[in-house]
C-alpha cells in the first residue's frame, strides 16, 4: 500500500501453565510484525507478580535472550505498536500496566470518541494527563478492579463506555481476558497450543500467528465477545450482540496473505480482486508488474484470466523499515527507489499493467509510474486492487487528513495526469465486494463511500462529503 501507515497494531494472548509463555509471545509478535513496526512490548504473570518489557523498534531489536527469560509466568501478553500520533516511539507503548503492575492491556484499534470514558474517570477522580485512547480503556478497567471487582466483571462495566475500534487483551496476576468490540472490525482469533504434554490458549490479532509458535486454530473471537481463560478454563460471555462491519482493508492490505478472515483466506481474496480487475478492464500489453509484496496474488489472478505473463521487473529491498534516522530532500526524492528497485532489461519497450492495492496521497504511485518509465517501459498501465480512497479513517489506520486525499480532490482522469501514466483503473467497490464474498452489510467501506458504521459522535464536523463523483 502507498503512504498509509497503520495503527492496526498487532496483539497477542497466551495462557497456559508449564508453557514458554514468554517465548511463545515473541514468535506470534514476530509472525505479526507487519501489523506494527514501531515499538513492541511483552508483559507476564507468573501468579504472584506482573513482569514486563518495551522497547522501540523491531520485534527482533527489542527482545533479548534475557529478556524473555527475566519475562516468567504462565499469561501473557504482547503487542507491536505503529503510532498516528507524534512523539517518540515508546510514547504509550503498550501493553499498559497500572501502577500497581497488577493489571495490563493491549488494544488493537482505534476510538474516535473518548468522551465517555473521560466524563467516567473525571467523575470518580482517576483522570490523568495526556492519557490515549488505550490507557482511558486500561485506567477505566482499572478503576473497577481497585474497588474490589474481577477483571470479567470490570470489563462488563466499562464494555459499554468504549466508542470505536477494539480488539483487547487484557490480563491480571491469575486471568486472560480477550475482547473483541460488537463490529467486528478489528481481527482477534482463537486458538490451542501444545509444548510436549502442556497445553493452553492462545489469541492473535490473526492465524499466521498461531502458525508460526504451532498452535491450532479454533475460531475467530465473536464481535462483542469476551474470553475469560484461568486456571477453570475458557469461559464466553456475549456483552453486545455481534454487527459485524469487517474492516474491508484488512483484505485489500494490512493482513498476511497467509492469515484467515472470517473463513477466506486473504491471498484468495486478493487473487480475486486481480480476476475482477481482468474482468473490468482487459487491456492487451505485454507483461504484468506487481508491486510487492500486497499486489503479488492480484497480479496472479489478473495473469490467470487475461493470459498475460508477470514480470517481476520491481525489486523490493526487503530490509527497508522505518527508521528514526530522519532523512534529507535528496533522500525523500528517492524514497521509491530505496524502497523499489526496476529491472531494465524486464522493462525495455514493453507495454506494461502495474497493479498496486491503493492509492493514497499518489505521491508514492507517480514515482512508480517515473521509475518504470525511466527503466525503458513503452507504456504504464496503472490498475489498483480497491476503490479511490476519499475518506478518512477514524477506526485505526494512519490515514493523512482528507485534503491531502488525492482522490477526495481529483477525478480519476486528474490522477492518472498527476501519475503519468497511460491509463488508470481502480477496481469498483462492486468488484471488491464480490472477491470477498460476504455481504456488503458486514463490511466496512468508509474509506470510498463515506459511511462509517461506528459513530463518529464529535469528529463527524472532519469529513468532507464534496468529492468527485465518478
Amino acid at each position: 500500500m502507498n503512504e498509509l501507515r497503520g495503527e492496526k497494531c498487532g496483539i497477542v494472548g497466551i495462557y497456559g501453565k508449564g508453557l514458554p509463555v514468554s517465548r511463545l509471545a515473541f514468535f506470534s509478535l514476530f509472525a505479526l510484525q507487519h501489523r506494527g513496526q514501531e515499538a513492541s512490548g511483552i508483559a507476564t504473570s507468573d501468579g504472584k507478580k506482573l513482569r514486563s518489557h518495551k522497547g522501540a523498534g523491531l520485534v527482533a531489536q527489542v527482545y533479548k535472550e534475557r529478556d524473555i527469560l527475566n519475562l516468567r509466568g504462565h499469561i501473557g501478553i504482547g503487542h507491536n505498536r505503529y503510532s498516528t500520533s507524534g512523539g517518540g516511539a515508546l510514547d504509550h507503548a503498550q501493553p499498559v500496566l497500572n501502577p500497581e503492575h497488577s493489571f495490563a492491556l493491549a488494544h488493537n484499534g482505534n476510538l474516535p470518541s473518548v468522551k465517555a470514558l473521560q466524563k467516567f474517570l473525571s467523575l470518580n477522580k482517576a483522570l490523568q494527563k495526556n492519557r490515549m485512547d488505550s490507557e482511558l480503556v486500561a485506567d477505566a478497567i482499572n478503576f473497577y478492579i481497585e474497588k474490589g471487582d474481577k477483571i470479567e466483571e470490570a470489563v462488563r462495566k466499562i464494555f459499554p463506555l468504549i466508542t470505536g475500534a477494539f480488539s483487547l487483551v487484557m490480563m491480571d496476576k491469575n486471568n486472560l481476558v480477550a475482547v473483541r468490540d460488537e463490529y467486528g472490525m478489528r481481527p482477534l482469533v482463537l486458538g490451542t497450543v501444545r509444548t510436549g504434554r502442556k497445553k493452553g490458549y492462545v489469541v492473535a490479532s490473526e492465524t499466521c500467528a498461531l502458525q508460526t509458535i504451532g498452535a491450532k486454530f479454533v475460531r475467530e473471537i465473536n464481535p462483542g465477545e469476551m474470553v475469560l481463560i484461568n486456571e477453570k478454563g475458557l469461559k464466553s460471555t456475549t456483552l453486545a450482540k455481534a454487527n459485524p462491519k469487517h474492516d474491508i482493508f484488512e483484505y485489500v492490505y494490512f493482513s498476511r496473505p497467509d492469515s484467515i478472515l472470517d473463513g477466506k483466506l486473504i491471498y484468495n481474496v486478493r487473487k480475486n480482486f486481480g480476476k475482477e480487475l481482468a474482468r473490468e478492464y482487459g487491456i492487451k500489453v505485454d507483461a504484468i508488474v506487481p508491486v510487492p509484496d500486497t499486489a503479488t496474488p492480484v497480479a496472479l489472478g489478473y495473469s490467470e484470466v487475461s493470459g498475460i505473463p508477470i514480470e517481476m521487473a520491481l525489486v523490493k529491498n526487503r530490509y527497508v523499515h522505518r527508521t528514526f534516522i530522519e532523512p534529507d530532500q535528496k533522500s525523500r526524492e528517492n524514497s521509491v527507489a530505496l524502497k523499489l528497485i526496476p529491472l531494465e532489461e524486464a522493462l525495455k519497450g514493453k507495454s506494461i499493467v502495474v497493479i498496486d492495492d491503493s492509492i493514497v496521497r499518489g505521491t508514492t504511485s507517480r514515482g512508480i509510474v517515473r521509475t518504470l518509465f525511466k527503466a525503458g517501459a513503452r507504456e504504464v498501465h496503472f490498475l489498483v486492487s480497491s476503490p479511490p480512497v476519499r475518506f478518512p479513517d477514524f477506526y485505526g489506520i494512519d490515514t493523512p487528513d482528507q485534503k491531502d486525499l488525492i482522490a477526495s480532490n481529483k477525478t480519476v482522469e486528474q490522477i492518472r495526469k498527476f501519475l503519468g501514466a497511460t491509463s488508470l483503473h481502480y477496481l469498483s467497490l462492486e468488484g471488491l465486494i464480490k472477491s470477498i464474498g460476504l455481504p456488503k452489510s458486514h463490511l466496512s467501506t468508509s474509506f470510498f463511500t463515506g459511511e462509517y458504521s461506528i459513530d463518529l459522535k464529535e469528529r463527524k464536523n472532519e469529513v468532507n462529503y464534496d468529492v468527485p463523483k465518478e
